[in-house]
């Protein structure tokens, strides 16, 4: 069958993890672009939840039902968000009694968490005098430029903190006050946080899921740590880590293409056997369609190592590489990806379910690929290092 004659077939999970998004309250259009997949599917699996008739990838009878519970659950997460938006707000109000300025400046950085005109209304300010300013600003009569006030600063870093989920030190904080056009000293932005508490959270280390104590058939190290591919679809990493709920373990594999840290495919399961890391294998290549020879690396551990997972590679065209044993420096990227995701969404936090922890990761993941700033990257996303890519790919052949 030809590239053209074959349908992408999402797994179950897949299309699962997106239906929840949207009845989480975020639209459709968003959500399909963040996972990668065309709108009307995306809509269609919603219609098709609601009635109980959503399949996974080749049938089968495993349907969603939505129940009354569940869209209660829906509703309180909708004013769950609220609450935190107000939270948010609160721990700010110091910063922004200093005018209109300074909260029309919380709005603009937080209006892709919050709604406008809620932030609008719980700030006291008109949604039109905002949008008049934000219009004044984008038309250049604005005035000349001016320096920005500490109070001023500190409103803009303070919404940036909050909305990159405390991730960021001092020379990413500047990095991301230049890009969305604010234009400060970095020695002014180091010395601002310092003083006011506003520090980026440590890492941690945690617990190696690995067991590579079997007799499965392990693949030669093809990378060599050389992290560094020239073009995408030639090179991803993959790995398991886990996280702690009041239900038990939550396990995430992910598959992601060195090319630009972009999370490229992931399976969250309360198990960790070879399903798990065959269908984030499965997502990755859907979303992706690499061409034949694409490297995928991983650890020793028995899941990569089984004859269900690499049955799937070869079945791909995709080669094995596998890092020696006990040695995390051989799959460094991987690794540090689980310290800024367990760093962000989930140290810190107690999760009462697995379905609290899995929405958790999905938000941050989306972040991480839409928005995170890579110093690697020249301080670029993974979604914008690899658009400039293709477009400078597109000026070479023009």
């Amino acid at each position: 069958m030809s590239d053209k004659q074959v349908r992408a077939q999402y797994t179950r999970e897949f299309k699962q993890e997106a239906v929840r998004q949207v009845r989480s309250g975020q639209a459709i259009a968003v959500v399909a672009k963040v996972l990668g997949i065309p709108k009307a599917s995306l809509g269609n699996w919603v219609r098709l939840s609601a009635k109980g008739e959503l399949d996974g990838a080749g049938g089968g009878d495993k349907r969603i039902q939505v129940s009354p519970e569940q869209m209660e659950i829906a509703r309180l997460r909708a004013e769950n968000a609220r609450l935190r938006m107000e939270r948010d707000i609160a721990k700010s109000r110091g910063v922004l009694r200093a005018g209109h300025a300074a909260r029309y400046a919380w709005i603009h950085q937080m209006r892709k968490l919050y709604p406008v005109n809620v932030s609008c209304g719980v700030l006291e300010v008109s949604a039109s005098g905002y949008f008049n300013r934000l219009r004044r600003r984008d038309s250049g009569h604005g005035g000349p430029a001016r320096r920005h006030s500490d109070e001023a600063l500190l409103a803009y870093m303070r919404a940036i903190h909050a909305e990159v989920k405390g991730e960021y030190g001092w020379p990413r904080m500047h990095k991301e006050l230049l890009a969305r056009g604010i234009r400060v000293g970095k020695d002014r932005v180091r010395k601002l946080m310092q003083q006011h508490g506003i520090r980026a959270k440590t890492k941690r280390k945690f617990v190696v899921t690995t067991d590579s104590r079997h007799s499965l058939p392990v693949a030669p190290d093809l990378v060599q740590r050389r992290f560094n591919p020239e073009a995408p679809n030639q090179l991803c990493s993959g790995d398991i880590t886990y996280i702690q709920t009041d239900e038990g373990w939550l396990y995430l594999a992910a598959v992601i293409d060195l090319f630009n840290r972009q999370v490229v495919g992931w399976s969250l399961q309360p198990h960790m056997q070879a399903s798990l890391v065959k269908d984030a294998l499965a997502m990755a290549w859907w979303r992706r369609r690499p061409p034949p020879g694409l490297i995928f690396h991983s650890d020793r551990g028995s899941q990569y190592c089984s004859h269900e997972f690499q049955d799937a590679l070869k079945d791909w065209g995709m080669r094995s590489s596998m890092s020696r044993k006990g040695n995390c420096w051989d799959n460094a990227p991987t690794e540090s990806f689980w310290g800024r995701l367990k760093t962000a969404s989930v140290h810190g936090c107690k999760f009462a379910t697995r379905e609290q922890a899995r929405q958790a990761v999905m938000d941050w993941m989306a972040f991480y690929n839409h928005r995170r700033l890579h110093s690697s990257l020249g301080y670029l996303s993974p979604m914008q290092y690899e658009q400039r890519w293709y477009e400078a790919q597109r000026k070479k052949a023009a």
